[in-house]
């Protein structure tokens, strides 16, 4: 597609967004404004209402955006209320943009809930890409983000934190975490106890000038915010369980799983082969045993 084509088409999507009765969810900057995308402001700036978590909140950074567009309230404490009537807006033709504090919505707030409601009341349902501290302090940690698992806030409550904690012990993959700065200590000090000495970074003042990344293990960060007390919401990157070695077979033990793959119509060199890459041991030796004397 040549360059004025290209430069059409753009026109046209521009022009397009944000279309009557359309939800979207916009993501914002989480520290950086330089982080607003220009499709978000666009959206933000052409919908009939913003819905938000807080307003005083939002207007600020709206304003300090140059965006003025109707703010609404929209969190966990009215959502039951305010969801009805947000989706009669829809049905009456408004362009409704959903924001949290921060990042992109529907994370650890109320937006999750509007959008299951609007996916079901046969409204559209649009993301307009922005930060977001999950994946931001994920790939900044230099731990193996190609798996993750995201938990958000564990509970408030130490006894219920750490069942929760337990029940993750055997999670191999990169675990994020949220949590705010006065129950920080004590999530670490769980972490520790729970856990063990795993690597860690917690991250904090995202994308600001002021960034940190506290590390690189869980007594390392412990140790640092017991002297230092954490400020701001943190997002903590946190090292999977080792896999556990598998468990060793005796000779026996793998001549009868070998017999047993024979037995089902594999030739004696496929089973060695088969076994050989569900263990992890040399093909030849597995071979061999199948040929031994009884």
């Amino acid at each position: 597609m040549d360059t004025a084509r290209l430069e059409q088409k753009r026109i046209v999507e521009q022009a397009s967004e944000p279309a009557s009765g359309v939800l979207y969810l916009v993501g914002t900057p989480i520290g950086n404004l330089g982080d607003l995308s220009p499709r978000a402001r666009r959206v933000l700036e052409g919908v009939d209402r913003i819905a938000c978590e807080d307003t005083r909140h939002s207007g600020q950074l709206l304003a300090g955006l140059g965006i003025r567009s109707r703010l609404l309230s929209f969190h966990q404490h009215n959502q039951n209320a305010r969801i009805p009537e947000l989706l009669a807006a829809l049905s009456a033709g408004d362009s409704l943009a959903v924001i949290s504090d921060a990042g992109l919505p529907g994370i650890s707030d109320p937006g999750e809930a509007l959008v299951a409601a609007a996916r079901a009341g046969g409204h559209p349902v649009i993301c307009v890409p922005g930060p977001c501290a999950v994946t931001t302090a994920l790939v900044s940690s230099g731990l193996p983000s190609g798996r993750f698992c995201f938990e958000g806030f564990l509970p408030a409550k130490g006894s219920q934190r750490r069942q929760r904690l337990q029940e993750l012990a055997g999670e191999e993959r990169t675990l994020v975490l949220f949590e705010a700065p006065h129950r920080l200590v004590e999530l670490l000090d769980d972490l520790l106890t729970t856990l063990g000495d795993r690597p860690l970074q917690v991250a904090r003042e995202l994308t600001k000038r002021h960034e940190q990344q506290i590390g690189p293990s869980v007594a390392a960060a412990l140790e640092h915010f017991r002297q230092v007390p954490p400020r701001g919401e943190c997002t903590l990157v946190l090292g999977g369980a080792t896999p556990e070695p598998p468990a060793l077979r005796s000779d026996a033990e793998l001549t009868e799983e070998l017999r047993g793959k024979v037995a089902s119509g594999l030739s004696a060199s496929d089973a060695a082969r088969q076994l050989a890459a569900e263990t992890g041991l040399s093909r030849r030796s597995l071979y061999a045993l199948l040929h031994q004397p009884d």
